[in-house]
């Protein structure tokens, strides 16, 4: 099968933090670009596949807690990526039919497949906006067309603040979201770290930022817990992606990504 052909405003000549996403997920939704920067990153270290894995099944697990346990009915998925197995709207509203999910992201990549995104049980509803998360205010603006934002909201920002390399602002962007929901709404992450392997994080840092995309930062796990500051964290508050609530009994070795869920009390 021949190249894929790209839509209009997308362009193929430099690499896209989805289409390198889809790729090590085993997708097919990228270029010749995205796949030569993601295998140098996998010489790199082969374990980012894995993490890329993990952190997908870690958004599940995150969602489906909180539509099954937390009895949250409204997402904001933010920083979304391109359409794979079980996404937010899929395992939400699995567990409760009436969900309405809105996914956000600032990618022509994900514009153009967001319709695979656009499905919906009769009870509940999707959309998409296309937007950037340093926009929060537009993304408010966008979600309270399917959202009752007087009612609580769960946020997803999987992956995606670790591109907002001004702390000032990364935590900014945060509490402006929450500020503009109910108590008993939540804020889910994970984001990247060089706490397991070091230095071989760091040279994949190095790498990214030169292949001409989004330059990224990594976080601390502390720093990432800051993210969460004034919530209730869940249990078991800021850990790898593969600690948090596994499906499977604990001794997966975990990977370099850190991720929590919280309450706004």
């Amino acid at each position: 099968m021949g190249e894929q052909r790209p839509g209009p405003g997308i362009d193929t000549s430099v690499p896209q933090v989805a289409r390198i996403w889809n790729y090590w997920l085993g997708g097919k939704d990228n270029y010749p670009v995205d796949r030569e920067v993601g295998d140098q990153i996998l010489g790199m270290l082969p374990d980012v596949a894995r993490l890329a894995r993990a952190s997908r099944l870690f958004l599940n697990r995150v969602v489906w807690y909180l539509a099954a346990e937390a009895g949250i009915r409204q997402f904001v998925d933010i920083g979304t990526g391109l359409p794979t197995v079980d996404n937010t709207h899929e395992v939400a509203q699995r567990a409760a039919p009436e969900s309405r999910i809105v996914y956000v992201d600032n990618d022509p990549s994900v514009l153009e497949h967001a319709k695979g995104l656009l499905t919906s049980t009769p009870e509940g509803n999707t959309a998409y906006i296309h937007a950037d998360l340093r926009e929060p205010e537009v993304i408010l603006e966008g979600a309270a067309e399917t959202l009752d934002l007087g009612e609580p909201v769960a946020f997803t920002l999987m992956g995606i603040l670790e591109f907002v390399p001004d702390d000032d602002q990364a935590y900014g962007i945060v509490r402006r979201l929450l500020d503009a929901v109910p108590p008993g709404s939540h804020f889910a992450m994970y984001d990247g770290t060089n706490v397991i392997h070091g230095e071989a994080s760091d040279r994949i840092v190095d790498v990214w930022n030169t292949s001409g995309n989004a330059p990224l930062v990594l976080r601390t796990p502390e720093e990432i817990g800051r993210f969460f500051d004034g919530l209730e964290l869940v249990e078991p508050g800021v850990v790898p992606v593969t600690d948090w609530r596994p499906d499977a009994p604990s001794g997966i070795e975990p990977v370099d990504a850190f991720g929590a869920v919280g309450r706004k009390p």
